[in-house]
C-alpha cells in the first residue's frame, strides 16, 4: 500500500498541517509566495469540508532576519525576545493571505504546561473546537517568549504531534523542505532513497533521521519522527512531504503520491489516554514482571501490586510514571493510585494484604487500566 492508497481508504475530517521554518523564511524575510500558496490551500481543503488546524514555526525566523543578526541566538532570553519581534509579522501575514480567501485567522500560543495541566488541556480544545466550528483558522505557536526548558515542547514538530492528540484529529501533515524521510542525507549524498511509507519506525528508521536541523529551525527530520511515533502509537496517521512543492496539500488529498507516509497503529487511542501518553511528564517509573507486563499489553488489564517488582522516583497519588519491563521497555504511562512509598510497601503483595500494611485499602489497583495509556509496539 502506497501513501496515497492510505490516504484514499481513510475518511479524513480534520488535519493538523505543521510548516517548517525553512519552508516558510527567504533570505531578506518570510517567504510571502510560500505562506500565500499553503493558505490557499488550506482554504481550498476547508471548502470541500475539512477542518484544520496550521501548527506555524517562523517567527523566530523572521524575527533574526528583522532584526538582523547572523542567526539564532543560544541565549534562551535573546531567542524569547526575537520571538517577540517576529511573531506580530509571521501572524500579519497569515491574516492577510487567508483573508484574500475570505478566512479568518486566530493566533493561539502554547507553552507545555497548558497541555501537561488537565483544566488547561480541556480548555484549550474547547477553544479550538469553538473556531473550528466558526470556520476560524487556528494558527497555532509554541510561546516562546515566555517558556523556558522545562516547560517548552522543544520544536513545533513536537507541539503539532501534541495538537494533533489533543484534537483526536484524523492526520497530521509534517511541510519541511526536504521530500520526506530518506535513507540519507539527500543534500550531502547523491545515492539517498526517499522511504514513501513507513508502518513500523524502527531503530533504522531513527539512524536514517540523524539530526540535522536547518538554519533557523529547532527540528531536524529526528523531531519529526518522534512526532510520529506518538501520534501513529495513538492511531493517528503522519506525512511528511516538501511544504514548497506546488499545491502539495491539494494533490495528497486528491491521491497523489508524495513525501514519506507513516502508518497508525490499528487502534486509536482515547482522547484521555492521548493526553496520559504524551502531555504530562512522568515523575518516576514502576518496573513490572514478565506476567503483569502480558496482562498489560495483551489482557488490557489494570497494574496490581502483585506484578511490581521495582519503583523509581518519589511521586504522590494520581502522579503520571512509566510502566517498564524487567528488561527496560517503556510499555506505557498511568496514574497511580498509591505514592511511591506505598507502592514500595505492597509490591508484590496479593489485593487483600494491602490494608494489613498501609491501614486501608482505598484501590485494588496501583493503576487502573482507565487511567494507563499502552504506547509500546505491540506484534499484530
Amino acid at each position: 500500500m502506497n501513501p496515497s492508497e492510505a490516504l484514499a481508504l481513510t475518511s479524513i475530517k480534520r488535519v493538523v498541517v505543521k510548516v517548517g521554518s525553512n519552508v516558510l523564511t527567504a533570505e531578506y524575510g518570510l517567504n510571502m509566495e510560500t505562506i500565500f500558496a499553503i493558505s490557499r490551500q488550506i482554504c481550498s481543503l476547508m471548502d470541500k469540508g475539512l477542518e484544520v488546524l496550521l501548527v506555524t514555526s517562523g517567527a523566530m525566523a523572521a524575527g533574526v532576519r528583522k532584526i538582523g543578526l547572523p542567526g539564532r541566538p543560544d541565549e534562551i532570553p535573546k531567542r524569547q525576545a526575537i520571538a517577540a519581534v517576529g511573531q506580530p509579522g509571521l501572524m500579519l501575514a497569515y491574516d492577510t493571505a487567508f483573508g484574500q480567501q475570505g478566512k479568518k485567522v486566530a493566533q493561539i500560543l502554547l507553552t507545555g504546561e497548558d497541555l501537561s495541566n488537565r483544566k488547561r488541556y480541556l480548555n484549550a480544545r474547547n477553544t479550538f473546537n469553538a473556531l473550528l466550528a466558526w470556520g476560524v483558522v487556528p494558527i497555532i505557536n509554541e510561546n516562546d517568549t515566555v517558556a523556558v526548558e522545562s516547560i517548552k515542547f522543544g520544536d513545533n514538530d513536537n507541539l503539532s504531534a501534541m495538537i494533533t492528540l489533543l484534537m483526536d484529529a484524523d492526520l497530521l501533515i509534517n511541510l519541511t523542505d526536504i521530500d520526506g524521510l530518506y535513507t540519507k542525507d539527500p543534500r550531502v549524498f547523491q545515492d539517498a532513497r526517499l522511504v514513501p511509507i513507513i508502518s513500523s519506525i524502527s531503530r533504522d528508521i531513527e539512524k536514517w533521521a540523524g539530526d540535522i536541523p536547518g538554519a533557523l529551525g529547532t527540528g531536524g527530520m529526528s523531531s519529526k519522527i518522534k512526532a510520529a511515533k506518538k501520534v501513529t502509537a495513538a492511531g493517528i496517521p503522519m506525512i511528511i512531504a516538501k511544504g514548497n512543492k506546488p499545491d502539495v496539500l491539494i494533490r495528497l488529498f486528491n491521491g497523489e503520491t508524495h513525501g514519506t507516509y507513516f502508518a497508525p497503529k490499528a487502534r486509536r487511542l482515547a482522547c484521555r489516554k492521548c493526553w496520559i501518553a504524551f502531555s504530562i511528564k512522568p515523575t518516576g517509573s514502576i518496573t513490572v514482571d514478565s506476567g503483569a507486563a502480558r496482562a498489560l499489553l495483551t489482557n488490557g488489564k489494570s497494574l496490581l501490586p502483585s506484578g511490581i517488582v521495582n519503583v523509581d522516583g518519589e511521586f504522590g497519588e494520581g502522579a503520571a510514571v512509566e510502566c517498564k519491563t524487567e528488561a527496560n521497555e517503556v510499555l506505557g504511562i498511568g496514574l497511580v493510585n498509591y505514592s511511591a512509598a506505598d507502592i514500595r510497601l505492597i509490591k508484590g503483595l496479593k489485593t487483600n494484604q494491602i490494608k494489613r500494611l498501609l491501614g486501608s485499602k482505598p484501590y485494588d489497583e496501583i493503576i487502573h487500566r482507565d487511567n494507563l495509556a499502552i504506547t509500546a509496539v505491540q506484534d499484530a
